[in-house]
C-alpha cells in the first residue's frame, strides 16, 4: 500500500479517517461565545417563526438570560423591524458588532447592513448561503447564553446550510391550524431527524382569537391539529399562540420587547430544563 499523503483527495483508499463522519461546523469568530443554538423553522411562509424567534428570545432575556437573534432570512429579513433597530451594524479589524436592542439582545441581519431596509437581496443560492455563514464566523457574538435562528421557510439552501454548518442544539417547528400543515410540518421534522438534529416541539400560531368583548375564543382557521400532530411525529407542543392584535402592532412598531402575554412560558420553561447553560 503507499504511503499516506494526508490528502484525500488524490487517494483511493478507504481508511479510517477518509470514511469518518466529518464535522462541517463552521467555527466561530474566535471573540465569540454561544453556549445554545436553536433554529426556528417551518416548512412553509406565512406562518409567523419571525414572531415565534422574537418573542422567544425577548422571554428568555426577560429570565436574565443573554440572548441573541441570527436573522437567517437574507431575502425576507424583518428581525430589526420587529425590534425597532433602524442603525447599521458596524465593524472592527476582528469582526463585525451586531445590533443591541433596548433591553440588550444581540441582533445580525441582512437588513442591518443595507442602505435602506426596503433594498431587495437579489442573491443565488450559494451566495445567501455564504452570507448565513459569515454572520455566523465573522460576527462578534460576546458571551451568548441562548442564539435563535430566524430561518426562512422551506428546506432549501439556506436551512441546509444552518443545519450543516452551525452546531444547533434545538430546533422549534412554528406551524398554524389549517388541515395542509401536518404534511409541512413533518417535512420539517424529517429534514432535522435527516441531520440528527433534536426537535425540541412545535409552536402553533394564530391558533384562536379571543373576544376581548365576549371572552369568546373563536378558531379563525378551523380547529386545531396541532396535538394529533405533534403526536404522530413523536414530539410535544410547547405553545398556542393566539391572534392577538397587540402582539401583531407591537411587532409592527418595533416594540415586540414591551409585548404582555404568557404563552411562551412554557416553551422557555422546557428551553432552561433541557438545554442548561
Amino acid at each position: 500500500m503507499s504511503e499516506c499523503t494526508h490528502d484525500c483527495s488524490s487517494c483511493g483508499q478507504s481508511c479510517a479517517s477518509r470514511t469518518a463522519p466529518q464535522d462541517l461546523h463552521e467555527k466561530l469568530n474566535e471573540l465569540s461565545s454561544v453556549k445554545k443554538v436553536i433554529a426556528v423553522v417551518s416548512g412553509k411562509g406565512g406562518v409567523g417563526k419571525s414572531l415565534v424567534t422574537s418573542a422567544m428570545a425577548v422571554e428568555m432575556s426577560r429570565r436574565g438570560h443573554k440572548t441573541a437573534i441570527l436573522d437567517a432570512d437574507i431575502t425576507g429579513p424583518s428581525i430589526p423591524k420587529a425590534f425597532g433597530l433602524k442603525e447599521r451594524a458596524k465593524g472592527n479589524d476582528f469582526g463585525i458588532i451586531p445590533e443591541t436592542t433596548k433591553t440588550g439582545i444581540d441582533i445580525m441581519s441582512i437588513n442591518l447592513l443595507l442602505e435602506h431596509n426596503t433594498d431587495p437581496v437579489v442573491w443565488r443560492g450559494p451566495v445567501i448561503s455564504g452570507t448565513v455563514k459569515q454572520f455566523w464566523t465573522d460576527v462578534i457574538w460576546k458571551d451568548v447564553d441562548y442564539m435563535f435562528v430566524d430561518m426562512p421557510p422551506g428546506t432549501g439552501d439556506v436551512p441546509l446550510t444552518v443545519f450543516q454548518s452551525l452546531p444547533l442544539d434545538g430546533i422549534i417547528v412554528v406551524a398554524s391550524p389549517q388541515e395542509l400543515v401536518g404534511m409541512i410540518v413533518e417535512k420539517a421534522v424529517k429534514m432535522a431527524e435527516l441531520m440528527n438534529v433534536p426537535i425540541l416541539g412545535l409552536v402553533e400560531n394564530m391558533s384562536y382569537f379571543k373576544c376581548p368583548d365576549c371572552g369568546k375564543e373563536h378558531k379563525i382557521f378551523g380547529d386545531s391539529h396541532i396535538d394529533e400532530i405533534a403526536e404522530r411525529v413523536g414530539t410535544r407542543v410547547l405553545a398556542k399562540v393566539p391572534i392577538d392584535p397587540d402582539l401583531r402592532k407591537s411587532v409592527d412598531t418595533g416594540t415586540v420587547e414591551l409585548f404582555v402575554g404568557d404563552w411562551f412560558e412554557n416553551a422557555a420553561n422546557i428551553i432552561e430544563d433541557e438545554l442548561k447553560v
